[in-house]
């Protein structure tokens, strides 16, 4: 059977389940390459005591014993009551619990560079571009004791 030509096609406003069988292509490539990723999400959230409205939150993911914090996230009147810390000792916890070896995630200039290297996190690399967004910062910790 002679192989045919994929149709390219732009999507400007493609769909979140366009997004997952993206995903699962790749991850069908990953499997088949080097095994299972073994990625596994992880979340803790903060919910308003009587609404139980969200307020805020960590969600991370373990893949391959490293362990990605991807969004830290508190509303503004919850800023400056260490929450945000506490936020990162679970997520560590977490991470170590996983048998995770390193922990990563990236910010912003604008964002909280030193709160990250406030819990042992330093800057691995970095992007530049316009101010005040950029440079945005990638970090890491490691959990080697």
């Amino acid at each position: 059977m002679p192989k045919t030509s994929p149709i390219v096609a732009i999507e400007q406003d493609p769909s979140p389940d366009l997004q997952d069988s993206l995903l699962d292509l790749l991850r069908q490539f990953t499997r088949d390459s080097v095994g299972e990723p073994n990625n596994r999400d992880f979340a803790i959230t903060l919910r308003h005591a009587e609404t139980r409205d969200l307020m805020g939150g960590l969600w991370g993911q373990s893949r391959w014993n490293v362990f990605l914090i991807d969004i830290v996230s508190l509303t503004g009147d919850l800023r400056g009551q260490g929450l945000g810390s506490r936020l990162m000792e679970l997520a560590e916890i977490e991470a170590r619990n996983r048998k995770c070896v390193l922990m990563w995630l990236d910010t912003y200039a604008f964002q909280a560079r030193s709160f990250y290297e406030k819990h042992g996190f330093e800057v691995f690399a970095q992007f530049d571009g316009a101010p005040p967004i950029y440079p945005r910062y990638f970090m890491k910790k490691s959990l080697a004791n």
